[in-house]
């Protein structure tokens, strides 16, 4: 799902959705994929930066104490390019209220046709 199907915003990694306080949710599949980019077992992953999420439904990043994503390291994500999907979808398939005044975010209108962004996701992010 797209939140607004004619603009697709292109991220300038400006980390605000990094300082979110909240779930970072991870899916399954995506678990071996980060683990092995940290060098780590899936183990090894699992029991240093995860936790149950809130809703009790599957497992989160844990937080730093200020809110913002463990794997945040100063304006760098550690896991960028294994990040989850939840993060590669900000702010096209999800976003919180008052992201406009935090994010960076550049608003490009979606063309029809031959003009057409072929695949938003593959976007710099």
């Amino acid at each position: 799902m797209v939140l607004e199907p004619n603009i697709h915003y292109v991220c300038q990694r400006c980390t605000a959705c990094c300082k979110w306080p909240g779930d970072v949710r991870l899916e399954s599949e995506e678990i071996g994929s980060i683990a092995s980019f940290l060098g780590l077992t899936e183990q090894a992953f699992l029991d240093q930066y995860t936790r149950l999420r809130t809703n009790r439904q599957g497992l989160s990043l844990i937080e730093k104490p200020s809110h913002e994503c463990i794997m945040l390291d100063g304006n760098a994500c550690r896991i960028h390019p294994v990040k989850p999907a939840q993060c590669a979808g900000f702010p096209n398939k999800w976003n919180f209220p008052g992201w406009r005044q935090v994010c960076e975010a550049i608003p490009v209108p979606v063309k029809r046709g031959e003009d057409e962004i072929s695949n938003p996701e593959e976007q710099p992010s």
